[in-house]
């Protein structure tokens, strides 16, 4: 986090310079106001290409094996530009190195681990979660610490549900 306060002071010291070579090349003739008008500028447009790339510069993080089975965009009031450009809010991941596929009577039985991320100001939250599909019946429980299936947290997914997809189906996204 200190690394995107020092970015922020950056852009507007940026900002700043240039709104002060702007005063100088018309021999003041601009007002004094546009310079930190200028480094507010810069400030702001270092936090719009902040949020705009959180998602990518995450993605580009992830281990080997990671598959992103869901991701959810979206606006907020408070940045009125994300109306028309909706911003990434938050993903969902497989970790695909980590599933664990049994072969049984009842079908293919497949145990993982789902990680959320979830950006929030300048920071991502991450919460993570141990699952159980049962392919034939595409029916996903969460898992208690026992490893057991908790019937209440039950969730049909669609045949063509990405995370379906890559462990069921054992496409390649």
């Amino acid at each position: 986090m200190i690394w995107h306060l020092f970015a922020a002071i950056t852009a507007a010291l940026a900002g700043a310079g240039i709104a002060l070579l702007l005063r100088n090349l018309t021999r003041n003739r601009i007002p004094k106001w546009i310079v930190p008008v200028f480094a507010g500028i810069g400030m702001l447009a270092y936090t719009v290409h902040y949020e705009y790339t959180w998602f990518e510069t995450k993605q580009a993080r992830l281990p080997e094996g990671s598959v992103i089975v869901e991701s959810e965009i979206g606006h907020m009031l408070w940045r009125p530009w994300t109306v028309m450009y909706p911003m990434p809010l938050s993903y969902t991941v497989l970790d695909g190195a980590n599933v664990q596929v049994e072969a049984t009577t009842q079908g293919r039985i497949a145990r993982f681990v789902l990680y959320r991320f979830k950006k929030e100001h300048l920071v991502s939250t991450v919460t993570s979660s141990n699952r159980q599909l049962i392919c034939n019946e595409r029916a996903m429980f969460r898992l208690n610490e026992a490893g057991q299936a908790k019937l209440e947290t039950m969730t049909m997914l669609d045949a063509d549900a990405p995370l379906y997809r890559v462990i069921c189906a054992g496409e390649k996204l």
